[in-house]
């Protein structure tokens, strides 16, 4: 679903008989829907099963996709998006689910494996929606997206086993709406802000009540004895700084989705650009993705023996190095295949971690919350690289034909700009408290 309409963005002012800033909806919409449905599911799932809300959002997923496939203007295609976006609450449900289903020795895999495939559906996804884009109608998309859905939904009802760890006791609706709105105000000024302009009334007005709201639910959680989030939980050193790290590795990670397509596709003319199409894009960018699968084992087996801390800061320090090398090696094929393979690895071994430093410092009634909540955090993250990149790179331009195209000393800066987040989040990672369980992880 994060990569399904990329290579349609172009396109999609035709297709859906809009502008482009219109079109942009459709990728905002799903930002938004995944930032409010990620954290209130998992307290529903702590609450009423994680299993049920596992197959509500998978149905939303199909539902969305069903309402794309029948689009052919942008009412419903925003429609279409935010249910898909409200799907995303499938991964933290998952990784719950195995905490309470699977034995001590088996979690740190499955739940490393479980993580990984956020990455690894993403840049999966690209070549093969490129493929489906290039020769087919674009609304087979959603129709191929549908039917995973439905295989998906078939395969949770038959083989997941619903969990007997439940809190019971009332939602705190206003808490989920007091987030919800908090979320969507200051998404919209990192999403939006550069074309609205970060100095004006929409920009400024959105992030003071963004930041007013964001603390009014602060007092409200901090009052109601079943709280969506569970602040003096989310405030224990351990949780804390595994967010923290997480929002900046979040940053750091998206940085190479936002450069590495780019270089791949701008002319040769301007000397650093690589002159390919989308579905090749895909093809460069999906070993990274395989990359990530295999390195959950690696991160299960780093965890096991030294904590999952430990294995955080690795997978850290080696997407800065991977960044790194980005820096020199970004002239051919092979050069950004290695690239991307290299913080792929990275960002296996790092997602891996984050899970079992959250469920071991958390209760178990409060799995699915808290995972929700990391998986928000790293979402934040990539929302603001997103903004930021593609500030620095409007900024770090030159003109080229009738436009302007971003210079190689702007793709410097940005992966200059990631290495430096990867670094970041590893000296966040050395404050975390030492992992008492990893003999079970």
């Amino acid at each position: 679903m994060q990569t399904l309409i990329v290579p349609l963005v172009p396109l999609l002012p035709r297709l859906l008989d809009t502008t482009a800033a219109g079109a942009s909806w459709a990728v905002t919409a799903t930002l938004l829907a995944a930032a409010v449905a990620t954290p209130v599911m998992g307290r529903l799932g702590d609450m009423y099963g994680k299993r049920r809300m596992l197959l509500v959002s998978v149905a939303l997923l199909v539902a969305g996709s069903v309402v794309g496939a029948l689009s052919d203007s942008l009412a419903p295609m925003v429609v279409a998006r935010t249910l898909q976006g409200l799907a995303s609450g499938v991964i933290p449900l998952g990784i719950s689910i195995m905490r309470d289903a699977l034995p001590a020795e088996r979690l740190g895999s499955a739940t490393a494996t479980m993580s990984a495939s956020l990455g690894v559906g993403g840049a999966l996804g690209l070549p093969a929606a490129a493929l489906l884009a290039e020769r087919t109608d674009w609304h087979a998309l959603f129709w191929v997206s549908a039917l995973f859905g439905v295989i998906a939904l078939v395969l949770v009802r038959v083989l997941v086993p619903e969990s007997a760890t439940r809190t019971g006791g009332r939602f705190d609706l206003v808490g989920a709406v007091g987030l919800s709105a908090a979320l969507v105000c200051l998404l919209l000024v990192i999403s939006k802000g550069a074309d609205w302009g970060w100095t004006s009334g929409p920009a400024l007005g959105l992030a003071a009540t963004g930041a007013v709201v964001l603390f009014l639910w602060a007092l409200w959680e901090l009052r109601v004895p079943r709280p969506l989030v569970d602040l003096r939980t989310t405030v224990r050193r351990q949780v804390l700084l595994t967010n923290a790290a997480s929002m900046v590795f979040g940053f750091s990670m998206f940085a190479m989705s936002l450069v590495l397509p780019q270089l791949l596709q701008l002319p040769t003319a301007t000397g650093y650009g690589l002159g390919q199409g989308l579905f090749a894009v895909g093809l460069v960018m999906a070993p990274s993705g395989l990359v990530m699968m295999a390195m959950a084992p690696a991160s299960a087996r780093i965890t096991r023996a030294h904590g999952p801390r430990t294995t955080l800061m690795v997978g850290a320090g080696v997407v800065a190095l991977g960044y790194g090398l980005n820096m020199v090696l970004l002239s051919s094929l092979w050069h950004l295949v290695l690239v991307s393979s290299v913080i792929g690895a990275g960002i296996g071994l790092a997602y891996g971690a984050m899970p079992a430093l959250i469920m071991d410092a958390v209760p178990v009634t409060e799995t699915g919350a808290a995972n929700s909540l990391n998986t928000l955090m790293r979402s934040v993250g990539t929302s603001v690289s997103s903004a930021v990149v593609g500030l620095l790179l409007v900024r770090l331009s030159a003109p080229m034909g009738t436009g302007t195209v971003p210079t190689l000393e702007g793709f410097r800066v940005v992966m200059a700009l990631g290495a430096t987040a990867a670094l970041t989040a590893l000296a966040i990672a050395a404050f975390i408290p030492r992992y008492r369980n990893a003999r079970t992880a």
